[in-house]
């Protein structure tokens, strides 16, 4: 699925299942919770933290699911276009970052 066909999925499912859209900054709160969720469980599962039993059976990938869902609700309520938006991030990054990384000490490049 490419970026522009998920925009479509999830603008169909608001509009068939879920109503209407959320408030944007209702959806920020939201965002910001779902990283939140997502942050424990690699905290706990891959940093210093103990995993509790309760996070055990967490699906990373569903979780990262979740953030993305609520990215793309605020990408189709503001009218960003993510396949545009990515695009030109990467070529942003690709000017302003081409050596920055191979050349930098602390990453053995």
């Amino acid at each position: 699925m490419t970026l522009s066909e998920a925009q479509h999925t999830v603008d169909q499912w608001i509009k068939e299942y879920g109503v209407r859209y959320f408030g944007e900054l209702t959806n920020m709160a939201i965002l910001t919770e779902e990283v939140g969720e997502l942050a424990r469980i690699m905290a706990r599962r891959y940093g210093e933290q103990s995993e509790k039993e309760s996070d055990r059976g967490k699906d990373l990938g569903d979780e990262m699911a979740d953030v993305l869902w609520v990215l793309i609700c605020l990408a189709n309520q503001t009218g960003v276009d993510l396949t545009d938006a990515f695009r030109r991030n990467i070529e942003k990054k690709t000017t302003r970052d081409h050596a920055r990384h191979r050349e930098n000490p602390k990453l053995g490049g």
